[in-house]
């Protein structure tokens, strides 16, 4: 994409607030990005509890809508994952149906937008179920958590094009290096997500089995950081940056600092402590949404340029 289409994008250029189905929308849209969030965070409770096959069928558990006679904590935990998620899917639907209902009110974009969402979440459910059919095989477990990852980044993107922004046209690198640190801290996910589902930590402690894993996962700490670290440096480091874009250069700056702790305690304590766990994978998620948040408001600033 040329420069003078990359600033004429409707995604990217300056807008006011938008008229009243595009603030409704937006508002529809952030909401799902916090209930994918807290689908993520269900979803690494339920692993750590061991709880993944908890419910022994799909879609229904025990055979019921609700297992009242089965219930426990961890059959609890599993059924309530998949309500969440049945809840995410339908909002999705519904946000197509408002996508092309409104289609005249909003950027030509927004329908497309929502219709991918819709189909990677109807990709999410395929792999939910196959979670469960093929006993946790670690690919597919390593394959859910990257598509709901990738839904999470995408609600993002779409709820913060939405949003009003007049920008000062300072970013200059910041898109760039916002969209190298997304990337990094994307794979780095994945690597923790593997590291998860072939349980790869007990066993290199134990057994010095899977090791590689385990270190594949630690060294991608090393460019994850020093990208996120390079783009907060930058960020604070240009003169009338845009304030929005100085805030989320601060909250990715404080969450890599918050995970480098949860992640070396986590490692010391062999992942015995559940909560600490599921912290991790969340913190993780939060850090990945703030460098999506800030590449996009970066990208809309350049697109501000003179």
């Amino acid at each position: 994409m040329t420069d003078s289409a990359f600033r004429s994008s409707s995604v990217l250029t300056p807008t006011t607030d938008g008229s009243q189905p595009q603030v409704w929308l937006r508002r529809f849209i952030w909401k799902m990005a916090i209930a994918v969030f807290l689908l993520m965070a269900i979803g690494s409770a339920t692993r750590v509890m061991n709880a993944g096959l908890a419910c022994p069928d799909w879609p229904l558990c025990y055979g019921q809508l609700v297992p009242t006679q089965q219930m426990n904590l961890q059959v609890f935990l599993e059924w309530f994952h998949r309500l969440d998620a049945g809840l995410v899917g339908l909002s999705a639907i519904a946000l197509l149906g408002l996508s092309v209902w409104w289609r005249q009110s909003l950027p030509r974009w927004v329908p497309w937008a929502s219709g991918f969402a819709l189909f990677l979440i109807v990709f999410q459910g395929i792999l939910g179920g196959l979670t469960v059919t093929q006993m946790l095989r670690f690919d597919i477990v390593t394959a859910h958590l990257g598509t709901a990852l990738f839904l999470f980044c995408t609600l993002l993107v779409m709820g913060t094009a939405l949003l009003p922004h007049n920008g000062t046209g300072t970013a200059r690198r910041l898109p760039l290096l916002g969209m190298t640190a997304t990337v990094l801290v994307y794979g780095q996910s994945l690597l923790g997500g593997l590291v998860a589902s072939q349980w790869a930590l007990h066993q290199c402690l134990s057994r010095s089995d899977r090791c590689w894993v385990m270190n594949s996962h630690l060294l991608g700490v090393v460019p994850a950081t020093l990208a996120t670290l390079l783009l907060v440096g930058m960020a604070l480091r240009t003169p009338a940056l845009h304030p929005s874009l100085r805030k989320l250069a601060i909250a990715a700056g404080s969450l890599v600092a918050l995970q480098a702790l949860i992640g070396v305690a986590t490692y010391r304590l062999h992942l015995q402590v559940e909560p600490l766990t599921v912290t991790h994978q969340a913190v993780g998620a939060a850090l990945l949404g703030v460098l999506t948040v800030f590449t996009v408001v970066a990208r809309r600033d350049l697109a501000s340029q003179p």
